[in-house]
């Protein structure tokens, strides 16, 4: 795939980026560049382009407005402490954003093609790349997204589609450390059903999860949990996070997918605490056996995780009537999600294979 690049004639000067990057939040700083393909069904794709950030131009009637058909993805590019710079498991979002493409009846991009789409950019903007000199936990989050752009107010699939990357810098996700989180129970709400798009990376999803997650700050709690749509009984997810308990026989067990989204650090949780001896199970697993495994001490730690935050540990959990204590534990929580930052920040060798090099 050919890319074309526009460099900004006014990127942001070494002293704004600097302050930047020494306190860059999340999701309210962005890079100078962004990148964009389009597609129609005669052409594929095509016209890549790197071009200087900035507002894009919609329609009113473009069908994303109308009936949300869009996908995107949540990744990071790291720098280690060589300058290198590393992005992790891209194969496994293009992956992702295939299925999600898939559901949503929008065009694929190719594995290939996705993975220099988002290398293109991190290379365009890699001073923007944060270090951790100082032991920290920065990253450049790469957002990819792709939009029904097409004029059109007919109900069906659009036939002009865009794809494209933005880019912004992280800071650690928890302000003061990584602290339990209390969550809220609701039995009112549900993410998705069987056949949904509960398995897929878009928007409305998350849309579905924000009145939830209302009802969640309301009642002092920071996150909501959803359970199955079918018989309101078994654990699915977090507004935006999967979640893992772990039991006193150092089992580990986390929702099986199919309503709920498959993530890539779930999916890397397995494979690491496997290989730190713990037995992992993707299984349906109820509210009252939470309940219940917390209180008999059956269950010793409960975590959740996603790109953002990485691991935390879950503490309380609070519904309309009740509440369990917070799990006994946070050891093996705070293990696994420093063994899993260690190597996404070179800090341990990565006998995955799961960091890719960029520019390499």
């Amino acid at each position: 795939m050919q890319i074309t690049t526009t460099l900004s004639a006014n990127p942001t000067d070494d002293a704004r980026l600097a302050e930047i990057l020494a306190n860059p939040g999340f999701g309210t700083h962005f890079s100078d560049h962004m990148l964009t393909i389009e597609w129609t069904p005669e052409k594929g794709w095509y016209d890549a382009r790197i071009t200087p950030y900035g507002p894009i131009t919609l329609d009113p009637a473009a069908a994303v407005l109308h009936y949300a058909q869009e996908t995107f993805e949540g990744m990071k590019a790291y720098r280690h402490d060589d300058e290198s710079l590393w992005l992790f498991r891209p194969e496994a979002n293009a992956e992702r954003m295939i299925r999600s493409s898939h559901r949503l009846a929008l065009p694929v991009l190719e594995r290939d093609d996705f993975i220099q789409a988002v290398e293109a950019l991190v290379e365009v903007d890699a001073r923007w790349v944060p270090g951790n000199p100082d032991g920290g936990e920065k990253s450049l989050y790469l957002r990819p997204f792709m939009f029904a752009s097409e004029k059109f107010l007919g109900v069906r699939p659009a036939q002009h589609v865009t794809f494209m990357v933005i880019a912004s810098p992280a800071g650690a996700y928890f302000k003061g450390g990584v602290k339990p989180v209390t969550l809220w129970l609701t039995e009112e709400y549900t993410r998705a059903g069987r056949g949904g798009m509960g398995a897929a990376k878009t928007g409305g999803n998350y849309a579905s999860s924000l009145v939830a997650q209302q009802e969640a700050y309301a009642q002092g709690c920071d996150q909501v949990v959803f359970l199955d749509a079918q018989e309101g009984t078994y654990v699915e997810e977090l507004g935006g996070m999967n979640m893992y308990f772990v039991f006193d026989d150092g089992s580990i067990v986390t929702p099986e997918t199919g309503t709920i989204l498959e993530g890539i650090t779930r999916s890397s949780i397995i494979e690491l605490a496997g290989k730190m001896g713990h037995h992992v199970t993707e299984r349906k697993i109820g509210i009252d056996e939470w309940r219940e495994g917390v209180a008999s001490g059956k269950i010793t730690e409960i975590f959740a995780c996603g790109t953002a935050a990485v691991v935390t540990p879950v503490g309380a959990l609070k519904w309309d009537g009740g509440e369990t204590a917070a799990p006994a534990s946070q050891d093996l929580t705070m293990r696994i999600r420093q063994a899993l930052v260690d190597v996404q920040l070179g800090r341990a060798e990565d006998t995955f294979g799961w960091m890719h090099r960029v520019g390499g």
